[in-house]
């Protein structure tokens, strides 16, 4: 059990922040569906994009209540301070510094998973941040930048000193990406280390994983990331597991099919139709992995252009055989 601010926890199951893909709509259906918490997509701390379409979407409050989470990226302690300071204007009720996010562009700036080459830097960053606000400021990063390099267990120690309330450690290194298996000894290590919660993340991808990787961690809670796309109702299921109560069984064609459309629905009303039409194409992507006819569908639907006609495959898979193709 454990407090960030006024929220309080017991082993959470949480849904990974997601650039492109955690917006409010999927946030809000990963919360209607067993999720404890999430954290927003990450949003830069440069104040001359504050105000962009896309920091907007990303800050759109979660309708269904709870913490509210904001993740900021940037290498400036001066900038990040201030970002930190307005979004928590703005309703922020934590802020989470990235430093776990692997990809080029962020590392180019010296952002992301980068900062962990830079052990000073990152203690001006989390100073700054924690000094600049009265929220829990909490941070996520992975375990290093490379194999040869895994000083997490370093930087989890000066977050903890300045005052950061809460890690989230992704079981890879920066040059790791998303290749390999995560691995969870580095993890382990940061947690015995630490009095402060203690989040794993990385290839927790079932039921089957909950109280494995809890049990060899010790950690407070887990992250899930990938294993969720398409898939809402893992938090569910793996909170079952957690509480040792019978696990739910894994939606049937038509729990899918209903989902897809809710979803669907929702990222029209959020994005407009002709944006939240294209949105609509990933996700579609992923949640049609669970339907045997998945790949059919999924090449139907991509070529739809209009929000009516996509909400209608959804009506017309079941009026008959061929229904999704006459979409």
């Amino acid at each position: 059990m454990f407090n960030l601010g006024k929220f309080k926890f017991d082993c959470p199951i949480i849904l990974a922040p997601m650039a492109g893909v955690g917006d409010r709509v999927y946030r809000n259906i990963c919360l209607e569906n067993g999720a404890d918490y999430t954290v927003s997509e990450m949003v830069t701390s440069d104040p001359r994009l504050r105000t962009s379409v896309k920091t907007r979407r990303r800050l759109q409050e979660v309708g269904s209540g709870g913490i509210r989470i904001v993740q900021i990226a940037g290498a400036d302690p001066t900038i990040l301070a201030t970002a930190a300071r307005y979004f928590v204007d703005h309703g922020a009720d934590v802020i989470d510094i990235n430093m776990g996010c692997p990809v080029k562009k962020v590392c180019n700036q010296m952002a992301g998973s980068a900062l962990m080459r830079d052990e000073r830097l990152v203690a001006s960053l989390l100073a700054a941040v924690v000094t600049a606000v009265t929220v829990p400021v909490t941070l996520k990063m992975r375990t290093g930048w490379d194999l040869s390099n895994r000083n997490a267990p370093t930087i989890a120690h000066i977050a903890q000193d300045l005052g950061v309330q809460l890690l989230t450690v992704h079981g890879r290194t920066r040059d790791c990406r998303f290749k390999g298996h995560a691995e969870f000894d580095t993890v382990a290590q940061i947690k015995s280390d630490l009095t402060i919660p203690v989040i794993a993340n990385g290839d927790i991808c079932d039921v089957n994983q909950v109280n494995k990787v809890l049990n060899y961690t010790k950690c407070d809670g887990l992250m899930i990331g990938r294993a969720a796309l398409g898939n809402p109702w893992i938090f569910g299921r793996m909170k079952a597991a957690l509480r040792g109560q019978v696990i739910p069984k894994a939606p049937n064609c038509e729990q899918v099919v209903s989902m897809m459309k809710h979803h669907v629905a929702a990222l029209h009303e959020f994005y407009g139709d002709r944006v939240g039409s294209r949105v609509a194409r990933k996700h579609i992507g992923w949640y049609s992995e669970h339907l045997g006819d998945g790949k059919a569908f999924r090449k139907v639907f991509n070529q739809i252009e209009s929000a009516p006609s996509q909400l209608l495959m959804f009506d017309n898979y079941y009026s008959n055989a061929q229904g999704m193709l006459a979409a």
